[in-house]
């Protein structure tokens, strides 16, 4: 008996030395997700904002440097990016900023208009208080980005604004595609973000779109939202006709 359990201590001992040797492995594997994270979300920034210009190259040795970082970080934000439609994957060339041609822009701007009237010719009115308040506080956000200066700030607020406008038709699909369009385009909002006047129109529509929620008027906010898409194409479509030409 007292052979039997002097045997068994060893094996406890084995055991429990084996159990820090776990603990990198999920340090690792936490890590690297906000790795990819960082680096899509500052390439897509950098879109957004113009500093990467259509059929740029985004040549993935120098996104390790810049980034201090592995070519695997970097193709697998560069797979999110083109998930989204912002980038190109081009073979044996590596990815560029996707390149969208006028006619593509406005396809998809004619889509994202039918879907944006679809989404508020179905929201529910009256819209409750709560729902009212909390877009006025976007908006409120929205425009100090605005008298900043603050382009980046614009970028998300304006983002966070319509992604509460449009939740709240309920209708997820919908929605869902609203916002892969949204993503798709991204990059051309730099070009009317560059003029104050579109700025400060923007925001007006913004004010305007709550005060017709507030009081139920659905044929101006379908009008609202008509208008609301149109400076971002039209300044994209002028610079890419004056750069490439109009056959480009």
């Amino acid at each position: 008996m007292a052979t039997s359990k002097a045997s068994r201590k060893p094996a406890a001992r084995k055991v429990a030395a084996k159990a820090p040797a776990e603990v990198p492995a999920r340090f690792d594997s936490a890590r690297e997700p906000s790795i990819v994270s960082r680096i899509t979300r500052k390439l897509e920034e950098d879109i957004v904002l113009g500093r990467r210009h259509p059929r740029e190259r985004l040549v993935e040795q120098d996104l390790c440097v810049h980034f201090n970082t592995h070519r695997g970080d970097v193709r697998l934000a560069l797979f999110e990016l083109e998930k989204k439609g912002i980038v190109q994957r081009i073979p044996n060339r590596g990815a560029i900023v996707r390149d969208l041609t006028p006619r593509e822009v406005t396809e998809i701007y004619g889509v994202r208009e039918e879907l944006e009237v679809m989404a508020v010719r179905i929201l529910p009115f009256p819209v409750p208080k709560d729902d009212i308040e909390r877009l006025e506080a976007l908006q409120r956000e929205h425009s100090k980005a605005v008298d900043a200066g603050d382009l980046l700030g614009v970028f998300y607020t304006n983002v966070h604004f319509h992604r509460a406008l449009f939740g709240l038709c309920g209708n997820r699909c919908l929605i869902e595609t609203i916002e892969y369009l949204a993503q798709k385009v991204s990059g051309i909002r730099s070009y009317a973000h560059a003029n104050p006047a579109s700025l400060n129109a923007t925001r007006r529509d913004h004010v305007e779109m709550i005060e017709a929620l507030r009081h139920s008027r659905r044929d101006d906010l379908i009008a609202l939202t008509r208008r609301h898409l149109g400076p971002a194409a039209q300044a994209y479509i002028g610079a890419y006709r004056q750069r490439f030409g109009d056959n480009a």
